[in-house]
């Protein structure tokens, strides 16, 4: 491979707070084990140095006052999107800067709900939905998915129409591909999604942050591009955040095609003045959408398919009570550990403590939805993913071996 998916970053001191922090209430590493950061959703990669030079190369000019996006920040999304989606005709007027994927669903949700209204999303959900939701004061309605006989993981469309129609549902959250499960929907699953928002009326904020961390075997299809009534009623939000690890730089955009909500959602989000965009950041994106970044995330999607690969074969062979389903995008597990907590007698909250003793700081599942649930995140060198499951091997799931 050209690009470094082995070195162990030492992130420590760096305001990593993947490193930083114990998202598991009074869990303690033991003295001897090193840290070895599953929770968060960044990556443990070196970043891709078109970004570093991009920004490395604005810095050479010194000053930093106010400034209007550059055509090149317009012009390397639409050629992203057409490279890496097939979207051939993006207009620069449809693209428009936010600060992060949850400001625009809290813009929408301003601009098309009432306070109180409510909102179709499904679960497992990803926690940042429900948090931006009830802190507009809407009511959250949930549709859970169901893993069919295969173990992957499906819209129940029924449940989804019946529950729009009892709660006079018009706006709908949709997450593709689907994070916490990892699931990347296929075309006719999205039709079908999309023909029961038109019956009914919703506009659909379509998340595609993940949409180009896609493992091989699946495709990701942009919401907007399943029907011409799909592309007017969704606001699509992407980011180069996930894909190249830019989280702390901030900067993400949305595509709207209906002039209509593009107007709503810009008019509520400038009374804040929320979306002041940050100039590096800008850069940054310019850095990443290049040749570069294509043959880059290329490799990434590979590494990280052979982690899910080997991690979902220890689990399945070597953890007797814990079940998942293997995602085809993101890079996050969803384990569920219903069985495995019931026959030892062990809570979810002994169980998750005990991982971080080892030094294995994973993530409580439960907030999103599913109540013995844990998500892991497997962005990290192989020889990292692979002593973390020998950890929770020998320590944890197998202690009586």
């Amino acid at each position: 491979m050209k690009y470094d998916f082995t070195t162990i970053l030492d992130r420590k001191g760096h305001d990593a707070i993947a490193v930083e922090r114990i998202p598991i209430p009074d869990a303690e590493i033991e003295e001897g084990f090193s840290v070895i950061p599953m929770w968060v959703a960044d990556m443990n990669f070196p970043v891709l140095p078109t970004i570093l030079d991009a920004m490395r190369e604005r810095l050479n000019h010194p000053h930093f006052g106010y400034f209007d996006l550059p055509d090149a920040y317009f012009d390397s999304i639409i050629r992203w999107q057409q490279d890496r989606f097939g979207v051939k005709d993006l207009k620069k007027e449809q693209i428009g800067y936010e600060n992060g994927v949850l400001g625009c669903v809290a813009s929408a949700l301003q601009a098309f709900t009432a306070p109180g209204e409510a909102v179709l999303l499904h679960a497992p959900t990803y926690i940042g939905f429900t948090g931006t939701t009830k802190n507009n004061g809407r009511q959250i309605v949930l549709s859970d998915l169901k893993r069919d006989a295969d173990g992957i993981w499906r819209m129940d469309y029924e449940d989804m129409e019946r529950k729009i129609a009892e709660n006079h549902i018009h706006c709908a959250i949709l997450c593709s591909p689907h994070n916490p499960t990892g699931r990347v929907w296929e075309r006719e699953e999205l039709e079908r999604a999309m023909e029961l928002f038109r019956k009914y009326d919703c506009v659909v904020i379509s998340d595609e942050i993940w949409s180009d961390i896609v493992l091989p075997g699946s495709k990701h299809i942009p919401t907007q591009s399943v029907s011409k009534d799909a592309a007017e009623r969704t606001i699509a939000v992407y980011a180069p955040s996930k894909t190249f690890n830019l989280a702390g730089l901030v900067g993400s955009y949305h595509v709207i095609r209906n002039s209509y909500l593009r107007d709503r959602l810009e008019k509520v989000s400038s009374m804040s003045h929320y979306n002041a965009p940050n100039v590096l950041s800008v850069h940054a994106l310019i850095g990443a959408y290049q040749q570069e970044g294509r043959q880059w995330v290329d490799e990434l999607c590979q590494v990280l398919s052979e982690n899910v690969e080997y991690a979902c074969t220890y689990i399945s062979e070597n953890f007797r009570g814990v079940s998942l389903a293997r995602p085809q995008g993101t890079y996050m597990l969803y384990l569920d550990c219903e069985q495995w907590c019931r026959e030892h007698g062990n809570s979810m909250d002994e169980l998750l403590r005990a991982g971080v003793r080892k030094g294995v700081i994973w993530q409580d599942g439960r907030p999103f939805n599913r109540p013995w649930s844990i998500r892991m995140n497997l962005a990290l060198p192989f020889v990292r993913v692979r002593e973390a499951m020998q950890r929770l091997d020998q320590y944890v799931f197998n202690l009586s071996k």
